[in-house]
């Protein structure tokens, strides 16, 4: 048994712990080990140092496609290639809004898949909404998803649509903020306040001014598919507007295209939805419009059942029972709530309900 003193070479040290520090180390060591030992030790030295080079390579290679991904947003206007990819007809003309430039003042909704909140715009000084739509942009339904959304909107201009204004956006985040302006209240909210009572006229205009929102985005081949109180926004002037367009499509009242029956919430929801239809049109978003008419006149809720069976049920309690023939309507048999512009609305034919220009023209 023998021992000697050594001092390590600067590369045994990195082979030892990664670290290089001043100073000498004292090993004690069979002399038959030795040899054993500084092979071994030469070996993990060079495994460090390929590791190094691996480290390197990979750094740099995350540098480049950060730079490359900054190159393809300066050509694109700012937006991520993704966002490009999916809505670049939609967004070309405009440049993203900076995170930066907006202050959140409070949050004022919450969605599965968003939240709301009231912000200053710090470069002009006005109140907006910004909604932050989460999503997965490496999954491509998400972002189709997503990108309907902001096209359905970027085609829709009319002073009762709420319109986007904006965007903001980053290159590697999974959400994104639509910028839209501010509205003070919700037809639910409003209606559901202590000591507010919504007269004749008051329903009349808010009625004029859904069906004036809702001629447009049929006109422009869109349907809302979600139109229900708490997505119609009104301003302290009065002024009406539809919003969340999230179950919004594009659609060709000329061709049958197959669309998904759950669409709407469940109250809102007409009868041919409930029993399955995939099918369908305008008719969708007018039965939603007489049903909030009706509930404004009644003051009450209508047709509020707690499962698709029931509320079906409830709807042919009050609109009357389809008959053999299909799709028959019934007179509404509720003196109170005979106004003839709801008993079209509530038609259990899709197509008695008609238009919203021809609800536009009744009395």
């Amino acid at each position: 048994m023998g021992c000697f003193v050594s001092k390590k070479t600067t590369a045994e040290k990195e082979a030892d712990g990664g670290m290089i520090c001043d100073g000498s180390s004292v090993t004690v060591s069979d002399g038959a080990n030795h040899t054993a030992r500084a092979s071994k030790e030469s070996t993990v030295a060079a495994a460090k140092h390929k590791s190094r080079h691996h480290r390197a390579d990979f750094y740099a290679e995350v540098a480049w496609q950060s730079w490359v991904d900054r190159w393809f947003a300066t050509q694109q206007g700012g937006w991520p290639s993704w966002l490009m990819a999916v809505a670049g007809e939609a967004i070309g003309e405009w440049t993203p809004h900076r995170a930066n430039t907006f202050e959140k003042l409070d949050k004022i909704g919450q969605g599965t898949y968003s939240n709301v909140y009231k912000a200053r715009d710090l470069l002009t000084g006005n109140i907006v909404a910004l909604k932050k739509v989460r999503f997965d942009n490496l999954e491509p339904e998400s972002v189709k998803f997503m990108a309907r959304g902001i096209l359905v909107l970027r085609r829709l201009d009319h002073p009762n649509v709420l319109k986007l204004e904006g965007l903001v956006t980053s290159r590697m985040s999974c959400s994104l903020y639509l910028v839209f302006e501010y509205m003070d209240h919700d037809l639910t909210g409003l209606a559901a306040r202590q000591g507010v009572k919504f007269s004749e006229p008051h329903i009349k205009c808010y009625t004029k001014q859904l069906l004036s929102g809702l001629e447009h985005c049929h006109s422009h081949g869109v349907l809302h598919r979600d139109i229900k109180g708490s997505n119609l926004l009104i301003n302290n002037e009065g002024v009406l507007k539809i919003a969340d367009f999230g179950l919004a499509t594009f659609y060709d009242p000329g061709s049958r295209v197959i669309m998904t029956s759950r669409v709407v919430t469940l109250w809102d929801r007409p009868p041919e939805l409930l029993l399955g239809a995939t099918c369908y049109g305008v008719g969708v978003d007018l039965w939603s419009a007489g049903r909030i008419l009706a509930e404004l006149l009644a003051k009450k809720l209508i047709m509020s059942g707690r499962t698709e069976i029931e509320q079906l049920h409830k709807i042919f309690k009050l609109c009357g029972s389809p008959s053999e023939e299909y799709w028959k309507k019934a007179k509404l048999p509720n003196a109170t709530l005979s106004m003839p512009l709801i008993q079209t609305l509530l038609s259990i034919d899709p197509e008695e309900r008609g238009t919203a220009t021809s609800a536009l023209n009744s009395d």
